[in-house]
């Protein structure tokens, strides 16, 4: 049976497999009809509510196209389709089911609301909230979802409350708890939630929790909006204040004789965010009470990540399932104390509080951790290890029972821990922006934040999402943000600071750089000048000019104590705040050391790329580059494949060099570094990418001595802005290379700039541009070029071609064809196979036009050329059409639109979807006429 899809991500599935609904426009039509499944929804409507209230010119006649491909996706499943009606559309369906699970959703929910059985109602609610899959109608976006998606997000919170009212009927209160504490924090001002937390927490046994939880709801409610809680508030408050009935599971009272300590610092009142954590926290220890284990998780990242307050709010939680008590300790591990907490201390501490005398207390660390274990062998206690330094420090501090329960919070990524104990890892990372919002609302109100809207916004980009970045800003409550924006724009990571040390950034940062080895500091401080983004180990190789082995432990060293991230890629990256303080460390480094590592990491990137370019393009004009800068490292890249793959990794890192090296005045690398990535700009599509770097490269061309990098610049400047449609300045630039080229007498560049000209004037004037073509055939015989004869034959038989000459132009085609092959250039083969499907589907041969286009679409490929796929794609369409050959042609057109898009190439996959429109009828589909 179909399913449509709304309370997630829209979309349709048949038995639980999806169905392919095109592109998000169309498949917002399909979620305007199913919202409103079975009545219909006039044409106007429909209209508005996929394209808002700015309608598009042919917003109509796109809308027609869009059903018509719709009711070709769901034809022929249970007899749902999409009917025409008087002034407008109904999806309909011949089933006495919802297909649409929103309004499953709804008919679950009338009917756990009429259900006079609350065991029968809860079964039913559950069920209709198990049908939404994340937020409603991701995926799609417009006024009108947007509208839909709050009232749909409404609708669910009812149920969700539904549910919990009933299953608070029901006695389930003390498994409600840890829920609706999650709802409490995210909605503290909701009265109903407020009510219902209450409840579960007086019924679990947490009385003065739920007495507590109401005072800081009535003082929220005065503060922020000047009212006392509720009537009903009120009176459940006076009745939970005169009964204190005991839970029915509650544990029986310790043995006499025996402390129950209870160590815990109090929960964070503006905790926010964090679920993922939380519930993983949660699933250890669920899987260690289910296997007879005692649960050790470790909470690790950076400085400043809040993982203190994650594992307290998670302590809190849970405080009804270690009734024996709570163990805590700062271990001090980072902070501004020299050395850690010694184990022998902190057992000090924890067998103080299990009620062991002063003088019964052992000596030594190994017997008082004997004497831990043995006491908390059956019992059920928390042990939270707070700011821990690594394993060494915690082994003797966990206890002996199995039915205990260790949190460790570490800068640490604790591998021993997690390696030689079981340990769960629970790593945190920043806030998301949402949480970051939430984070400042819950410290400052929601009135200021929403009346600083676009000051928050850049506080939270500031900030980058850090805890304790945030609560910085926070807590100066008294200055208007957008002064806190201005201040901190200007100041950087000094605007964090604070007299306070655990409370200033700076501070927090500097206890974890102090733990460092002297190898791994001056890395630490390199990184924070790397290029781009993020690093690959050659770059970090070239940056400390270690070996790159070497450098790899250096690395994991700092991965380790959360300075440095290693991505699912192998390369590394500092959180943005973490990078200004590595900054900062970098200046006490010599200068030399510092010019030495970037020499060596600009020479890396300009000798790799270099050497990756020729294995792209074997037949790249006669230059030569000098030699890198002693110590550096320069990998060798085995195949087209392996340069390829380089040039992905490092695309964001090569720009960024191009960038470094203009500063640094190194204009014969900025020049280096354009040529070399020219060939896979190109293949890949990335054409302002392109464009950046000739236009950088043709500046610092002109403080070169030789001529030849000013011509090359100006002509492959012609060429980048060619393809992003400026014409008139790339003929500017062509140009300038033939005057610079002829004045130097550069015979070669210029037959080049002749037939880069008439590619570009061949848009418009194929006269003019078989001139220039013609001139550069011409200029490549005279230089006994083979290679360059091949590409002038194709430039030439191309503008032939399109003046209406395909013999003449089939010749020059042929040509250059076997010049290709003999020269063993696949690239400019795949050119010549192109050009000849051209020639013979204008023929009429369009048989032989698909097996050309074939086979230069498998060379493309097989280089990696993405762009001029593409192109070959779109132009396999047309001879399938001829042929009577309409789903072939459709497949090729919409793999061409997927890759003309993922380019930006937004006017050809336009002109695409043009042609894919007329092939609506041509198939026994219905006409768009048929349609409307």
């Amino acid at each position: 049976m179909l399913v449509v899809r709304l309370l997630g991500e829209v979309g349709a599935e048949v038995g639980g497999r999806p169905v392919d609904l095109g592109p998000p426009r169309q498949r917002c039509v399909l979620a305007a009809l199913a919202v409103d499944a079975g009545r219909v929804v006039p044409v106007d409507r429909l209209v508005e509510r996929v394209w808002g209230s700015d309608v598009a010119p042919r917003a109509r006649a796109t809308l027609h196209s869009y059903i018509s491909r719709l009711r070709r996706a769901l034809a022929g499943i249970d007899g749902v389709t999409i009917m025409r009606r008087s002034g407008g559309y109904v999806l309909v369906a011949d089933t006495t089911e919802p297909v649409v699970d929103l309004h499953r959703f709804r008919q679950l929910c009338a009917a756990g609301d009429a259900e006079a059985d609350d065991e029968r109602a809860a079964v039913m609610l559950t069920d209709a909230l198990k049908l939404w899959r994340g937020q409603a109608l991701t995926g799609v976006d417009g006024e009108w979802i947007e509208a839909e998606r709050d009232r749909l997000a409404r609708e669910w919170s009812n149920a969700q409350h539904e549910l919990t009212e009933t299953r608070l009927r029901l006695g389930h209160g003390g498994q409600l708890v840890a829920e609706l504490a999650e709802l409490a924090d995210a909605q503290p001002m909701d009265e109903r939630v407020a009510s219902q937390y209450l409840r579960a927490l007086h019924e679990a046994g947490r009385t003065a929790d739920a007495l507590a939880h109401y005072q800081r709801v009535r003082v929220r409610l005065v503060e922020e909006l000047g009212t006392d809680p509720s009537v009903v508030l009120q009176d459940l408050h006076r009745r939970i204040l005169t009964s204190h009935p005991a839970p029915a599971d509650a544990s029986p009272p310790p043995a006499a004789g025996s402390r129950v300590p209870r160590e815990l610092r109090a929960a964070p009142t503006s905790f926010v965010g964090r679920r993922g954590a939380l519930h993983r926290l949660d699933a250890d220890l669920d899987a260690a009470r289910s296997s007879g284990t005692m649960m050790i998780s470790a909470v690790t990242g950076t400085g400043g990540l809040g993982k203190t307050w994650l594992a307290l709010r998670w302590a809190h939680r849970h405080l009804d399932r270690f009734p024996d008590g709570q163990l805590f300790v700062d271990l001090r591990g980072f902070g501004p104390d020299d050395l850690p907490m010694a184990p022998a201390a902190a057992l000090r501490g924890f067998l103080t509080a299990l009620g062991i005398d002063e003088g019964s207390i052992p000596p030594d660390a190994h017997t008082r951790s004997a004497l831990f274990r043995s006491l908390t062998a059956k019992k059920r206690m928390l042990v939270v290890l707070d700011n821990a330094a690594g394993t060494d420090q915690i082994v003797p501090l966990l206890p002996g029972g199995e039915s205990c329960a260790v949190v460790v919070t570490s800068r640490n990524r604790l591998a021993g821990l997690i390696t030689t104990h079981d340990a769960g890892r629970v790593p945190l990372d920043v806030l998301s922006a949402g949480e970051a919002r939430d984070l400042l609302t819950a410290r400052l109100g929601t009135t200021r934040v929403d009346a600083a809207r676009t000051a928050v916004d850049e506080l939270v980009d500031l900030c980058g999402g850090l805890p304790l970045a945030l609560s910085v800003i926070a807590g100066r409550a008294g200055a208007p943000l957008s002064t806190t924006v201005s201040e901190l724009r200007q100041s950087g990571l000094d605007g964090l600071a604070d007299d306070d040390p655990s409370a200033s950034l700076p501070t927090v940062l500097s206890w974890s750089y102090r733990a460092l080895t002297e190898e791994q500091a001056v890395t630490f401080g390199l990184l924070a000048g790397v290029p781009g983004p993020d690093a690959g180990l050659f770059t970090a190789a070239n940056l400390t000019g270690l070996p790159p082995a070497r450098t790899q432990a250096v690395l994991r060293g700092l991965e380790q104590a959360s300075l440095l991230e290693r991505d699912s890629r192998g390369r590394y990256r500092m959180h943005d705040l973490i990078r200004a303080y590595a900054t900062g460390t970098a200046r006490h480094l010599p200068d030399a050391v510092r010019d030495a590592a970037l020499r060596r990491v600009l020479d890396y990137c300009a000798h790799t790329a270099f050497h990756a370019g020729l294995l792209l393009d074997a037949h790249r004009g006669p230059v030569e580059i000098a030699p890198p800068a002693p110590s550096t490292h320069v990998p060798s890249l085995p195949d087209t494949r392996a340069a390829m793959a380089w040039f992905i990794s490092e695309r964001a890192t090569l720009l960024a060099a191009q960038q470094a090296a203009a500063l640094q005045h190194r204009h014969d690398t900025v020049w280096w570094l354009a040529l070399s990535s020219d060939t896979f700009h190109h293949r890949r599509g990335h054409r302002h990418d392109r464009l950046a770097v000739w236009r950088a490269a043709a500046h610092a061309a002109t403080h070169l001595a030789h001529p030849a990098p000013r011509v090359i610049a100006s002509r492959h400047l012609g060429r980048a802005c060619a393809a992003l449609g400026l014409r008139e300045e790339a003929v500017e630039h062509l140009h300038h290379a033939i005057g610079l080229a002829e004045d130097h007498d550069k015979i070669y560049e210029l037959a080049h700039a002749h037939q880069t000209l008439g590619r570009v004037l061949g848009q418009h004037d194929d006269h003019q541009a078989l001139h220039h073509a013609t001139r550069a055939l011409h200029l490549f015989f005279d230089l006994d070029a083979p290679l360059c004869i091949a590409h002038g034959h194709n430039a030439v038989g191309w503008h032939t071609a399109r003046l209406g000459d395909h013999d003449s132009a089939h010749g020059h085609f042929r040509a250059a064809l076997t010049l290709h092959r003999e020269q063993h250039n696949p690239a400019g083969e795949a050119n010549s196979l192109d050009s000849l499907g051209y020639i013979e589907h204008a023929r009429g041969n369009h048989h032989r036009a698909i097996d050309h286009y074939t086979q230069a679409l498998t060379l493309r490929r097989s280089l990696g050329n993405a762009y001029d796929s593409a192109s070959t794609l779109e132009h396999l369409g047309p001879p399938h059409v001829a042929l009577g050959r309409p789903d072939q042609a459709r497949t090729v057109w919409q793999e061409a639109q997927q890759l003309f898009r993922r380019q930006g190439r937004d006017r050809d996959a336009e002109h695409v979807q043009r042609q894919l429109d007329t092939l609506v009828g041509t198939d026994g589909y219905h006409s768009a006429e048929a349609a409307r």
